[in-house]
């Protein structure tokens, strides 16, 4: 059985809530450090080029948040590591890729596996309960696994957070007490890294913390980003929105009879008109991973459960190619797997997380209360 990711409570302000943060998760930081500093090194990258990048590229994200500084700043010495190595798991694609050096970059670039997602939101009118739906499965590199968390943070300035991340980044997949959810999946263009722009974790943290359904959507929309990525962002009383984001422009997609799902390609048609896409070289199943997840809940419309939307992305259709990834090595070798399905319920306050869902089916259930996490197996369907 895949081990559970432990749940971690923050309080407090920005650098004392990351040096707890650090303290408790410190073996899972540690060894997320050591996965992409071997990977690193592997690319002959060495530590005095990563600080020239952290360094060059830390004024965009002071620029966007200084708050996100202090954090990371007192996860580093809570983890008892460096800060540089902390700001790459928050910005790790974008610091490598948008160093000075166009070598560099055209050495890392090939090299970076994208995340492959598959994503879905069920409005609460096609629900059995009326309770909006919300899920994600995050396909990366399978020994992410053992280094994932959950944290549960006490925002004393604005709404409490539960989020699904990487051990010493600060946010991933999460909903909010103001029943804001965001979940996001990898994006490519032609118009990637041609410009600096916010590490995309922060802008999902940003969307966390917000708590009118409006400036959540609008830290999406309009902040620069670096390179293409989906977020949909959801609000409990009925609303999701996917935006298919450009460096530079954003594209609306919108749930079709309250059922929303979105993989690894551009499906906008103003966004097709506008932008070349590139990822289907390395994410060709993103073409039916999407078709899959609705065609497998659209008869149950009015009626769909979150068991049902487990099951949908539980799919494992032209496996290992498939919605639900088993491990396999992926184009670039790397052994790349379904590392977490995460289905949230923010009317409810919950969060399911199965770690490596296609060998386990376990769900640990995180709630945004005090309670603790609790386990049960996927209903039978």
């Amino acid at each position: 059985m895949a081990e559970a990711c432990p749940l971690i409570e923050l309080a407090g302000p920005p650098f004392e809530r990351g040096r707890d943060y650090g303290r408790k998760a410190r073996p899972r930081i540690v060894k997320g450090i050591s996965h992409y500093s071997g990977q690193l090194a592997a690319m002959s990258v060495d530590a005095g080029q990563i600080h020239r990048l952290v360094r060059d590229y830390l004024p965009v994200i002071e620029g966007f948040e200084p708050a996100y500084v202090e954090e990371m700043r007192g996860i580093a010495d809570g983890a008892g590591v460096d800060f540089d190595s902390i700001a790459l798991l928050n910005a790790r694609t974008e610091i490598l890729k948008l160093g000075q050096r166009p070598d560099l970059r055209r050495k890392l670039m090939p090299a970076d596996e994208p995340d492959g997602c598959t994503g879905v939101v069920v409005l609460p009118g096609a629900t059995r309960d009326g309770t909006l739906i919300h899920a994600q499965n995050w396909d990366w590199k399978m020994e992410c696994a053992e280094t994932a968390v959950v944290l549960r943070i006490r925002n004393a300035e604005g709404p409490d957070i539960l989020t699904f991340t990487e051990a010493g980044a600060l946010a991933r997949s999460g909903f909010n007490s103001a029943g804001i959810a965001i979940t996001a999946n990898y994006l490519e263009s032609d118009r990637d890294y041609c410009q600096i722009g916010v590490p995309l974790a922060l802008i999902r943290r940003k969307v966390l913390e917000q708590t009118q359904l409006a400036m959540a959507m609008r830290a999406v929309y309009v902040t620069p980003k670096s390179a293409a990525n989906n977020m949909i962002v959801s609000h409990k009383d009925g609303v999701a929105i996917d935006f298919e984001c450009a460096p530079d422009e954003t594209f609306q997609v919108h749930p079709q009879q309250g059922l929303l799902a979105h993989a690894n390609h551009f499906v906008s048609p103003v966004a097709l008109s506008k932008l070349k896409d590139t990822g289907i070289v390395n994410t060709p199943d993103s073409l039916y991973r999407d078709i899959r997840v609705r065609d497998l809940l659209a008869p149950q419309i009015g009626a769909i459960t979150p068991d049902a939307v487990k099951w949908a992305l539980f799919d494992d259709f032209q496996a290992p190619w498939s919605v639900c990834r088993p491990p396999r090595p992926n184009l670039s070798s790397n052994l790349s797997a379904t590392v977490a399905m995460i289905v949230m319920q923010p009317a409810q306050g919950t969060m399911d997380v199965a770690m490596l869902p296609a060998l386990d089916r376990t769900f640990t259930t995180y709630r945004l209360d005090r309670a603790e996490p609790t386990m049960r197996a996927a209903a039978s369907d």
